[in-house]
Parts: structure tokens; sequence; C-alpha cells
């Protein structure tokens, strides 16, 4: 059963690892386009979402970096193993977000405020904007995948490389529009604040996704246990364990995707010798093992009950 999740879990990283090289693939092509457009046409929306897919280009390139590295095996330093590398490299994909994208993106906000209106090149301006049409074609297909993939994979989807990859190209799908937008009225009414204003919404946007994957990140590398219905049916199979007398304490915590420590502090039945103890133990374990393939670091703090009052 172990060897089973396991090879679940290698098949699982191999999808998620395309998703995160289509999502790389189309964002390396579309920072060049966003990049040549938009110096051409001095477009500050424009250079801000070439800035937004540099930084997931590299963001995507920690993630890559997280789904070989997570799947060592445990050693003496690491007894737990590597899973919890996920979350760092999701966490450092959140700083460069924000770094990368959110701020150079409120520093084109300024510049272009600072520079004021000036004339523009159509010509150029609507070649900006077919680089944007190409861009929000690439990303949507890439945004779909990933969707795909999550829902396929439902429950299970759990993995931060993923769900940054999602997050990452639904906020360059809004990126899109917003700076297809500002460019648009700027065009239209040769006001630059416009351009100023996709800008300032594409930071912020950047920076609210920025928040929300470094907080989840943030909450994993503390420490999360799982979720509470995982929780209440394992703390329900030790209470119909005839020689459970009384589970006092159920610990859990995520060590991975597919890794979860759970600890229990139980009181046995009265009358068990050390050898009927040690094969209790073993066999609670290899059941909760059984149904719960995830929880695969299992201990169980045993100690006898006191004798009922009566008996």
């Amino acid at each position: 059963m172990n060897r089973e999740h396991g090879e679940r879990g290698h098949r699982s990283d191999r999808r998620t690892r395309l998703t995160v090289l289509v999502a790389l693939a189309a964002n390396l092509l579309i920072a060049a386009a966003k990049t040549v457009g938009g110096l051409l046409a001095s477009s500050p929306a424009l250079l801000s979402e070439a800035a937004h897919s540099v930084a997931d280009s590299l963001n995507e390139i920690f993630l890559l970096a997280a789904l070989r590295r997570s799947r060592r095996p445990a050693d003496r330093r690491h007894p737990f193993g590597y899973g919890k590398e996920r979350w760092f490299w999701s966490l450092l994909a959140a700083v460069g977000i924000f770094v990368m994208g959110g701020c150079f993106s409120f520093f084109q906000t300024f510049e272009a405020l600072r520079e004021g209106d000036r004339p523009v090149s159509a010509g150029h301006y609507a070649a900006g904007l077919a680089v944007l049409g190409v861009a929000l074609l690439a990303e949507g297909t890439s945004l779909v995948r990933a969707l795909y993939q999550y829902r396929r994979e439902g429950d299970e989807a759990r993995d931060p490389a993923h769900r940054t990859v999602i997050a990452e190209d639904s906020a360059a799908v809004v990126g899109v529009l917003f700076a297809m937008a500002g460019m648009g009225l700027h065009l239209i009414t040769g006001r630059v604040a416009w351009e100023a204003a996709a800008s300032l919404a594409i930071g912020l946007l950047l920076v609210y996704v920025a928040y929300r994957l470094g907080r989840e990140a943030r909450d994993f590398l503390i420490g999360v246990a799982v979720d509470p219905g995982m929780r209440r049916a394992v703390r329900a199979m030790l209470d119909e364990q005839p020689e459970i007398d009384n589970v006092a304490a159920l610990l859990t915590m995520r060590l991975g995707v597919d890794s979860v420590l759970l600890a229990a502090r139980v009181d046995l039945a009265p009358g068990l010798d050390s050898e009927e103890v040690e094969l209790v133990s073993e066999r609670i374990k290899a059941a909760v093992l059984d149904r719960w393939p995830e929880a695969d670091q299992v201990f169980l703090d045993i100690t006898e009950a006191p004798p009922h009052p009566g008996r």
C-alpha cells in the first residue's frame, strides 16, 4: 500500500512538473514579447506585465527545484524527509512575485505619472495590444491545463507548486486584461493616467497573490495540522479499537504533500502484558497506514488505564 502511495505521488509529480514546464515556456516567450513591445511603445502597463512574466518565469524555476528536492529520501539530519521544501520554494516564489512583479509595477506607476502625458505611436501601441492578445491566449491555455489537473486530482491536489501555477496564471490573465484596458484608454484619450492606473492595479494584484501564497507557505513551514475531517476519522478509528480505553490526545502535522505525522497518547485497557501491548501498537499503526497511506509517521504514546471502579 505504501509503495502504491509512493508511485501515485511520483505520477502526480510528473503531471505537476509538466504543468510547470508549460507555464514556464509560455512565460518566457511572453516575457520577451512584452519587453520588446513595452520598450518600443514606452508603455508602463506593458512593461509592468513584462516584469510580471519575468517574475513568473523565475518562480517556475524555483518550483521545478522544489519538485526535485522535496522527493529526496530521509537521512540522519532530516529524519522526516524533505517534503517541506515544497513550501520553502513556494515562499521564495511569493517573494519573487512581490519584489519583481509588484514593486516594479508600482515603480512604473510613479514613472508614468512623473513624466505626464506625451504623444504615443498608434502603430507601436497596436503592436503592444497584439502582444497582449497572444499573451492572454497563452496564459489562458496554461491556466486551463492547471485547473484541469487540479480538478482531476480533487482533494489530493495539495501540491503548493501546482497551486502556485494556478495563482500565477490567474493573476497573469487578469493582469493582461488590466494592461489592455490601460493601453487602449491611453491610446483613445491621450491620458497616461489610464496606464498608470493599470500598472497600479497590476502591482496590487501581484502583492495580493504574493501575500496569499506566502501566508500558506508560512503556515505549512511552521507546521499545520491535517484537515479536521481526517483528524476526526483517525480519532474515531482509535476510539473503536477494543484495546484502547481512552484517546487522551491526538496531534497531527503535514510533513509534505503526501506525508503526515500522527502522534496519539492513548490509555490501553488494563490487564495487557508488554508483548500484547507491542502487538496492539503495531496492529493499530498498520491499520492507520492502510487507511491513510500518507500517514507514514505514526507514533503512539501508550499508558495503561487505571482499573475502572467496581472491576
